[in-house]
């Protein structure tokens, strides 16, 4: 495969799911400065606004709105939705040859949907709209690609993104630990509620449901299944025939970080919990560097703000 059509491929993964997992992070934590009167809303929005990599001012007060407007609308800002569903239509015109009418119809007219403004009363209506524009677009792929490499590179970037947003979720969790969003409602965010109470039959606790967003192996967005599914891609994208060791630095990376959620005690991870989701988001950022040198070292790769964190 032609190395522009494979890295349009994994960056349309990566926006995407980028969309998704924004559109959770802010409906979950903007729904909690409505709901509870004695949260200190600048102190929230600064602390959101730093987990998804955003810099801001620390003269002038941060609202609401201005959260909205940087992470939600800004067409110009890395870490906002507007700005992912715009490049992911970008990538998918750039690899025209390769990707569906039916993905490209999507992200199109997506992108062409995309409000400029969003009403107050419409917030939660907009990010559920993000998540079923994301959703449609990634069955379609499901549901119609092959699995070859075209699919292996989409997933690839799907996973690797998707490990780097749970993170940031759960990042977002500990830094506003007194009043932050309850465990309840982080898993209802990422979908996971229902799931967890098969698995857990009780009411969340913080050991429980950071344990299965972080290592269940069958949930399809813990940090864990995700890092794994990227590391198959990696296999199947270029099997490995070397006696000794891993060659491969993406591979190596992810295995890295898998293994260390695996084997280290669920009591550490908590008890340090910001500083465990740095080193994943430094590991997802790092893999994702190794990837682009390894299958498309021509171009400079469109990275966000927060991949330099």
């Amino acid at each position: 495969m032609l190395s522009r059509i494979a890295e349009s491929l994994f960056w349309i993964g990566r926006y995407i799911e980028r969309a998704d997992g924004t559109a959770r992070i802010l409906d979950v934590h903007l729904q909690l400065l409505l709901e509870d009167p004695w949260i200190e809303e600048d102190t929230a929005c600064r602390s959101l606004l730093s987990v998804m990599g955003v810099a801001v001012d620390p003269t002038v007060p941060v609202t609401r709105g201005d959260v909205l407007s940087i992470l939600a609308v800004d067409r110009n800002q890395p870490a906002a939705i507007a700005y992912s569903l715009q490049s992911a239509r970008e990538n998918a015109r750039r690899a025209r040859e390769v990707v569906s009418t039916e993905l490209w119809e999507v992200l199109n007219t997506t992108r062409a949907r995309m409000p400029r403004r969003i009403p107050g009363d419409k917030v939660h209506e907009f990010f559920g709209w993000v998540r079923e524009r994301s959703a449609l677009a990634v069955g379609i792929v499901e549901t119609g690609t092959s699995r070859d490499e075209a699919w292996s590179f989409f997933t690839l970037g799907r996973s690797i993104e998707r490990a780097d947003m749970t993170a940031r979720l759960l990042a977002t969790r500990s830094l506003t630990e007194a009043s932050g969003p309850s465990w309840t409602t982080i898993l209802r965010s990422v979908g996971a509620y229902e799931a967890y109470l098969r698995t857990y039959r009780g009411v969340p606790s913080a050991r429980n449901a950071a344990e299965f967003l972080l290592l269940d192996r069958l949930f399809p967005r813990s940090i864990l299944f995700s890092v794994s599914r990227a590391e198959q891609c990696l296999r199947e994208l270029e099997p490995g025939t070397a006696r000794v060791g891993v060659p491969d630095s993406a591979q190596r990376l992810l295995g890295q970080i898998r293994s260390e959620l695996e084997y280290r005690p669920i009591s550490d991870i908590i008890d340090d919990l910001p500083a465990r989701m740095d080193d994943v988001q430094s590991a997802t950022s790092a893999a994702s560097e190794a990837v682009r040198q390894r299958y498309f070292p021509t171009n400079a790769a469109p990275v966000w703000v927060g991949e330099n964190t």
